[in-house]
């Protein structure tokens, strides 16, 4: 049926909250089919964090779920610039207005991509790898369009690869390709020189088209994009896993077949955001998930997990009166490279940015193979650089770590990179945290040990796949690999119910903990109750 959208706020509701920004851009509505949004539970009475996880459910959620799905079965895919996203805009800002919410949506135009590029070995026996997993295009200037199918030689690769980072020389040097036979595909390994070096040396040998892949060393196993100037450059150039380099390099030469294409055009996305009624703007709560999809797949894990649980606690505070204000957000374009809201910090004035107390950020918190990672607002685990987490952050961190360590349920941190929505927001020092249970990653023997599964397979053995869906067997999943899952845990399609059950719970406790008192973070203390919300708090 056609949605329902009522015309966005310009302004806020209460005579204490500004509006938003001067910046944002408010639009109209959408006009978009999708599913009729739920009709809303709200109580006010959810006014604690023991009140809102009960009311939070894991039946909410997943009808939610079932939504989204339903908009990528009618227009095959979620993904930002595409009929799919649009629907999924429509369905969150009904669902909002139902509970009692006045959304609004941020446009804003993003370089669209539609890639055709392909990487497929032909023999000795065929396999097709998958873009954006296994493999990508490269982003030279210029990029040349176009494909090659012929054998693929190895030029100095070093298989397995040494201990060092930067070590590897494959293809630096014209004396590399001596013996290299004319109208081959080179396969190259990253190392000590730049992929455009690379790329041009195999090209002056004869070289028909290039498979780079990564060097192998921890961290550098999976995909990076080859940039640099290749001027005159005339042949495709994909880039590839380690495990595809090395797959490649076995037995050599294989039949490789190598494609460079794409489309691109600029085209519109939105960012949805709704409000809390009261609350102080001084000390605004934010808390967000990147509503698109990957192409050509339904997003039900990532992201659709993590948008499902914060729409259901939305749905779930609507009517409670907080002390601090809460700004929910959908962000899109997230996969095209933290868009969304990156957007939304750069037009977000100085003193706007200032309000913002903490941002909470959920991305992928159902994955099938789960772990439950918190981010790692302290550094204990020493992953960031000095002065990369803004202050506050170990304090977010706390109050999940207490979370899940009140219910009996194993955590472990998880790297706080920046790499997925919270980044814009560490970028200008406002203090983030947040969940994650784990993407192409393997599960260890460790881990399998502490949260059941499967150990030696990814986290989300569908990540980035069309079978991240609510029928993933029949979208391309390992059969074999899902029965062992779902025997383990309880499996929803692509969705670990166990975690989206216990993660929604511990985002509801979150939101509702900040919403109410601040004050670990950044020593604000807002005026009214806690309603229990203060159990939760860490105290240093």
């Amino acid at each position: 049926m056609p949605s329902r959208h009522r015309r966005p706020r310009t302004a806020t509701t209460t005579t204490t909250i500004t509006t938003i920004t001067a910046a944002l851009v408010l639009t109209a509505p959408l006009l978009i089919s999708s599913p009729t949004a739920p009709a809303a539970l709200a109580d006010p009475n959810n006014n604690s964090p023991a009140k809102l996880t009960k009311a939070v459910t894991l039946d909410g959620v997943l009808r939610h779920l079932d939504a989204f799905q339903a908009i990528a079965d009618t227009h095959g895919d979620r993904a930002a610039g595409r009929p799919g996203y649009q629907a999924s805009v429509d369905y969150v800002v009904d669902t909002l207005t139902a509970a009692g919410y006045e959304p609004t949506t941020q446009a804003f135009e993003f370089p669209y991509v539609e890639e055709k590029s392909e990487l497929e070995q032909l023999a000795p026996a065929p396999t097709t790898y998958v873009p954006e997993r296994d493999f990508t295009r490269n982003n030279f200037t210029p990029t040349f369009i176009g494909e090659a199918t012929a054998p693929a030689y190895p030029v100095d690769v070093v298989i397995p690869p040494g201990p060092t980072p930067n070590s590897n020389s494959s293809g630096c040097e014209a004396a590399d390709f001596v013996g290299f036979p004319i109208g081959g595909i080179a396969l190259l390994q990253r190392g000590t020189c730049g992929f455009a070096q690379k790329t041009l040396n195999a090209q002056a040998a004869g070289a028909s088209g290039v498979v780079l892949f990564n060097e192998g060393q921890p961290g550098r196993t999976g995909l990076s994009t080859p940039i640099g100037d290749t001027p005159g450059l005339a042949i495709p150039v994909v880039f590839a896993t380690y495990a595809v380099g090395e797959a490649l390099a076995a037995n050599a030469p294989r039949i490789v077949r190598v494609k460079v294409d794409f489309f691109s055009e600029t085209r519109t996305a939105w960012n949805v955001f709704a409000e809390s009624h009261e609350g102080l703007a001084d000390n605004t709560v934010m808390a967000g998930a990147h509503l698109d999809s990957v192409q050509d797949g339904a997003g039900i894990n990532d992201n659709g997990t993590g948008s499902a649980a914060l729409l259901e606690t939305a749905v779930q505070l609507a009517k409670v009166k907080t002390n601090n204000l809460v700004r929910f957000a959908w962000w899109g374009a997230e996969e095209e490279g933290l868009l969304g809201s990156e957007h939304y910090i750069a037009t977000l004035p100085q003193a706007e940015q200032d309000r913002i107390a903490l941002y909470l950020n959920f991305d992928m918190v159902g994955s099938p193979n789960y772990f439950n990672g918190v981010y790692d607002g302290d550094n204990s685990s020493g992953t960031a650089p000095p002065g990369f987490i803004p202050p506050g952050s170990a304090e977010i961190e706390d109050v999940f770590e207490k979370f899940y360590a009140d219910r009996g349920v194993p955590s472990e941190d998880t790297e706080f990179s920046g790499r997925s929505d919270y980044g814009p927001f560490i970028q200008v020092g406002i203090p983030a945290g947040g969940l994650f249970t784990g993407a192409e990653g393997v599960k260890t023997a460790a881990q399998a040990a502490r949260y059941g599964g499967v150990a030696g397979a990814a986290f989300d053995p569908c990540y980035h796949q069309p079978c991240d869906s609510l029928s993933p067997l029949d979208d391309g999943a390992d059969p074999a690999l899902y029965a062992q899952l779902d025997a383990a845990y309880d499996l929803r399609g692509n969705v670990n119910a166990v975690a989206l059950d216990v993660n929604a719970d511990a985002i509801a406790t979150a939101v509702i903990t900040f919403a109410f008192d601040t004050s670990t973070v950044n020593s604000v203390r807002s005026p009214g109750k806690s309603h229990g919300a203060s159990s939760v708090r860490i105290t240093s």
